[in-house]
């Protein structure tokens, strides 16, 4: 299990932005959650073949090969991007009363809306079914986890809760022949709480083990308008040119807006080379504050780094 706690007022990097929106389901950890994920959108046909992106569907194309401006995803057949089907995330916690310092084991079951029983396989998206994203309601501390396929039919992950208070948990899929889902649910933990961390200003550089990174972008941060993002690594004040994969790419992102209401999942562009920079392009659809948290794999550890941006109306 890869679980990664970042420290508030971490700030950092260069990425490429594929932007969801969240689910508004939520729940206490005492109850069963079914959370509604529909499709971020449908990209229909408008004669001919037309392509779209897996991530989002309203980017579309008649021509074969181009790539998303948001993401910089390849551009696949219509077909692939929307069955017409509804999706949700059944969730079901392991003890249904969470509680701080204590094992769980969190439980997902993908349901077609009105075909509640029939399976739903996935389809394996940056080497992985289901990307688990687990943040403190205040976006102090960030997990990334990924649950496996079980032979009752769900995605299980153990997972240890290590403060009591509010945590937003967003399941990140693509079911078999579908677009793209998120789902969303709120749980309440028992136990000594987390002190909350208000965050206002913006942190564009983080530091932790010798690691540095910088965030910047091409424009200035408003909605509405497509942004180049870039994100330099150092460590120990030289270079780093030798960055790993991680789940098949340079770095991962996941931008979450204050309110938790507004998920995007960032990945780099295309590049030949391994850093020190990384490239990416996203874009905003709604101003305020958003917390920034980046991945990356380097001398054979995940490391992960978090920051903090204003966007402008």
């Amino acid at each position: 299990m890869n679980r990664l706690l970042i420290p508030a007022l971490v700030a950092a990097s260069l990425f490429t932005a594929v932007s969801c929106s969240s689910d508004s389901a939520s729940s206490n950890a005492n109850n069963t959650v079914t959370t509604s994920a529909g499709p971020d959108s449908t990209a229909g046909h408008a004669g001919g073949h037309t392509y779209a992106c897996p991530m989002h569907p309203e980017v579309t194309s008649t021509k074969p090969g181009e790539k998303c401006p948001k993401c910089g995803m390849a551009l696949v057949h219509n077909d692939q991007v929307s069955n017409g089907k509804s999706y949700q995330m059944k969730f079901e916690p392991q003890p249904m009363q969470l509680v701080a310092d204590q094992p769980a084991t969190l439980t997902y079951t993908p349901q077609e809306v009105g075909h509640e029983a029939a399976p739903v396989p996935l389809a394996v998206v940056h080497e992985k079914k289901i990307h688990l994203i687990v943040v403190r309601k205040d976006l102090s501390a960030f997990y990334h986890e990924h649950p496996e396929f079980t032979a009752d039919g769900n995605y299980k992950v153990p997972f240890t809760f290590a403060k009591g208070g509010d945590y937003v948990l967003f399941q990140d899929y693509t079911p078999a022949g579908a677009g793209h889902q998120l789902g969303r649910q709120v749980v309440s933990v028992q136990g000594p709480k987390y002190t909350p961390v208000k965050f206002s200003k913006d942190q564009l550089q983080w530091q932790q083990d010798g690691y540095q990174a910088t965030l910047a972008f091409d424009k200035e941060l408003k909605v509405g308008q497509l942004l180049g993002m870039k994100i330099t690594l150092s460590k120990n004040g030289q270079p780093v040119t030798d960055l790993d994969n991680y789940l098949g790419a340079l770095g991962h992102v996941v931008v979450i807006s204050e309110d938790t209401e507004n998920y995007l999942h960032v990945h780099p562009n295309e590049q030949a080379d391994k850093g020190p920079v990384i490239g990416f392009n996203t874009n905003f659809e709604k101003p305020g504050l958003y917390r920034v948290f980046l991945q990356f794999n380097h001398g054979g550890q995940i490391h992960t780094g978090d920051f903090t941006i204003n966007v402008k109306a």
